[in-house]
């Protein structure tokens, strides 16, 4: 199942909140990037941020919860 990306981040941190949010609303939330953000600074905006992605069915699931934080 394709993966897409529905957050970016440029620390770990915020990348690891937004995943324990969507693994609490029981979503198959994978990040990637995430180790060579943390190997070099400066990395992870170099590398386009730290990646949080769910299989594509969940997307506008997630998309859905992450605005309703937001709101």
């Amino acid at each position: 199942m394709p993966l897409v990306t529905i957050f970016t981040a440029l620390n770990p941190m915020d990348a690891q909140l937004v995943r324990s949010r969507l693994e609490a609303a029981d979503l198959h939330p994978e990040i990637a990037n995430e180790l060579s953000a943390l190997s070099l600074d400066g990395y992870a905006l170099a590398a386009g941020g730290i990646l949080v992605q769910v299989p594509d069915t969940e997307a506008d699931d997630a998309r859905e919860l992450l605005a309703a934080k937001d709101s």
